[in-house]
């Protein structure tokens, strides 16, 4: 059955109750009248219900992120399981969100089942926070009358998926950031601190030391073309962002290469395999045929690679291959990983192997994450030394050439 998308409006109310005590508060709904009948079934006499007005700025609110679907998730798992009856769990859950996009979404969501449509259905309406993974594992959820349950499996997913996303982000926006600033420190003196010494040096007479006049000559060239550069790198980065949404052949590419970067790329890898094994295993799990769950799977690895390999890998299932076969077949995947997969078809587990299998590239993603922040930290010091001091070298060698020679 087709939802029928009601877009709901939040109205502000003021009302008495039974005692003659004055309330106020504001409700989502499709027109006044329904927040009128719902205050009086509450025992609640409407004096003014008027439609909320929305702020000159910032009235949309942020882009809702993957752990703030997490969250509901978590939170909507945790209501059925109590006994929470499923249109009552959204409205506590859009009660206490801070993020008025995903307030607005969780109120659709709710009109959408209290109007009789199904929450696959509902869900279905946000393919952007709600891919197709999460709709087919609630749809199975439903169809088995275990709801509750897969939501609570969808919920752990979302928080381990985020938790190394997180993690890997971490480890690659600190060094990152602290680069970008080491950077920007270099600029600041190239065209502000150096271009002071050349002066006083200009009055010296005397030729400069090679290093320093490589330094002055870099200052020089910064001034002039500084803006050409900053104009250059933006463009490329914006060009490289757009070409990578728009080309898959690009974007199997830049993942390619990324997964052959030192310590980085393994990184990488586990994580895309440990995605693979666990949406994979999820989905099987769930009743999801395994054709369609390796549909599922080739676009939530997170890497370009990793999702071509899950689209081959359903070609040849789809034909009769065994799983193992398959995986062998893409070459981007262990032999650890295809003999789990191995055993768990012969044995008939191949969820909790793969689960297992997950599991523990997680634990070697987590431990290389750290490892990695511990090597960095000390590497980044002596980057940012380096370049101070290079230039502080540079500016004062001319000083100390003239004091020996005096």
């Amino acid at each position: 059955m087709a939802v029928v998308h009601v877009e709901p409006t939040t109205f502000l109310w003021e009302g008495r109750d039974k005692r003659g005590v004055k309330l106020k508060g504001q409700q989502v709904a499709a027109n006044p009248n329904l927040v009128r009948a719902e205050l009086r079934r509450q025992g609640i006499s409407p004096i003014r219900v008027r439609k909320k007005a929305k702020p000159l700025l910032g009235g949309a609110g942020h882009r809702i992120t993957p752990k703030e679907i997490a969250v509901f998730s978590r939170q909507l798992a945790t209501m059925l399981k109590s006994g929470v009856p499923l249109v009552t769990a959204f409205q506590i859950i859009a009660g206490g969100v801070k993020n008025p996009r995903m307030r607005s979404m969780v109120d659709r969501i709710r009109a959408d089942v209290e109007s009789g449509g199904s929450l696959f259905e509902a869900l279905s309406a946000h393919p952007v926070q709600f891919d197709e993974l999460y709709t087919n594992l609630v749809k199975a959820g439903e169809s088995a009358g275990v709801l509750d349950t897969i939501l609570d499996e969808i919920a752990s997913y979302k928080e381990r998926i985020e938790s190394i996303k997180g993690k890997i982000k971490k480890a690659l926006y600190y060094p990152s950031a602290v680069i970008a600033v080491a950077i920007i420190v270099s600029a600041v003196l190239l065209i502000y601190v150096i271009p002071q010494f050349e002066d006083i040096f200009a009055s010296f007479g005397a030729a400069l030391p090679a290093f320093t006049q490589m330094v002055v000559n870099a200052s020089r060239w910064l001034r002039d073309n500084g803006v050409v550069l900053m104009i250059g790198i933006i463009f490329t980065i914006t060009a490289l962002i757009m070409v990578k949404k728009r080309s898959k052949a690009f974007s199997h590419w830049l993942d390619r290469i990324s997964l052959k970067l030192p310590v980085v790329g393994g990184i990488l890898e586990k994580a895309a395999i440990a995605r693979f094994c666990r949406t994979l295993a999820i989905t099987f799990a769930a009743g999801v045929p395994l054709v369609d769950a390796l549909k599922i799977v080739s676009g939530a690895t997170g890497n370009q690679v990793y999702n071509d390999a899950s689209a081959r890998i359903r070609e040849d299932v789809a034909v009769g291959h065994q799983l193992q076969l398959a995986m062998q077949q893409t070459d981007v995947f262990p032999n650890m990983v295809i003999q789990m997969a191995a055993i768990g078809e012969e044995a008939g587990s191949l969820d909790d192997m793969l689960i297992k299998v997950a599991e523990a590239y997680e634990e070697e993603v987590n431990n290389a994450v750290d490892a990695l922040s511990s090597l960095l930290e000390p590497l980044i010091i002596v980057f940012i030394g380096l370049i101070v001091g290079t230039m502080v070298i540079a500016m004062y060698l001319p000083i100390f050439k003239m004091a020996a020679v005096i």
